[in-house]
């Protein structure tokens, strides 16, 4: 059995079935309406990673940045609700914001006798460094004092599936497995924190994101890039795969960092999200070719 899926056009659709994972791929395609090169692009853009990415330990999205649609799809459900690690903790940090006037803490990392899930410390942290190395120390002080409730009006601001209201500390920045979020939706809110940029608390989040592309979790999207101009957080979260591994990493990708025209989401089977971070730069590398 192949690794790589049977390419099927259906109504001028490109559909494309991996057999050994059951995930359904597809490209959508370009109206007629929209000749613009940054839609071709994307068409473009799609084909070579359904081509070269299609894998069993693969999962991906490919988001126009512009409308949020999906240009190109390998993942078995990408509605249904799935841990999503790291990836909450803008989210958590914006919830932090409200409740602080927009106010950030400086925060000393001692590594992983205070949390961390580095082994040596990070050191003294501000939010845009704690975003670049997803320092889990920063975020389990962060979150300490927040409720599931606190995080209702973030999930709503940002289409996102919302925690129970009674969830506390550590589990409202990705922690476990008990705030389950769709990658559909993930992608999305990541589009519309971008879009609310110039609003109070989000700034620094995003400088973070071009910080972990530059010397961060996400650094190996950043070196494949020439030059690194990319926005990028990492997630670890539990496996959801019928056949379980330790973990699995996820990347949000959003290029170029200074106007992104897409956004790529990544989940590779069984590796952290700064080892996902390899393979999503090796897929934007290819699409530079």
């Amino acid at each position: 059995m192949k690794r790589l899926g049977m390419l099927l056009l259906l109504g001028g659709i490109g559909l494309c079935l991996c057999v050994e994972c059951n995930a359904q791929a597809s490209i959508t395609p370009i109206s007629d309406s929209d000749p613009s090169s940054g839609a071709l692009f994307l068409q473009s853009a799609a084909s070579t990673l359904l081509r070269e990415f299609s894998t069993r330990e693969l999962s991906f999205l490919l988001l126009d940045a512009r409308t949020g649609n999906v240009a190109a799809s390998h993942w078995d459900d990408p509605g249904k609700r799935i841990p999503l690690g790291s990836l909450l903790k803008p989210f958590a940090a914006l919830a932090y914001a409200d409740a602080h006037d927009s106010q950030y803490p400086l925060h000393v990392c001692k590594g992983k006798a205070g949390g961390c899930w580095q082994a040596r410390p990070h050191g003294e942290l501000d939010i845009t460094s704690a975003i670049a190395f997803s320092c889990n120390s920063y975020f389990r002080a962060l979150t300490a004092n927040l409720s599931g409730e606190d995080m209702l009006p973030i999930a709503a601001r940002f289409d996102l599936d919302p925690p129970d209201a009674d969830l506390t500390g550590p589990a409202l920045m990705g922690l476990g497995v008990r705030w389950l979020v769709s990658p559909l939706h993930m992608a999305r809110a990541y589009l519309e924190l971008y879009r609310r940029r110039d609003q109070p608390g989000v700034r620094e989040v995003l400088a973070g994101m071009v910080q972990s592309a530059r010397e961060g979790t996400g650094s190996a999207v950043g070196r494949a890039l020439l030059p690194s101009n990319a926005m990028v957080k990492t997630g670890t979260a539990a496996c959801t795969h019928a056949h379980s591994a330790s973990a699995d990493g996820f990347v949000v990708a959003m290029v170029p960092a200074s106007d992104p025209q897409f956004l790529i989401l990544v989940r590779v089977h069984g590796v952290t999200g700064a080892t996902a971070a390899v393979t999503a730069g090796r897929m934007l590398s290819r699409l530079e070719d």
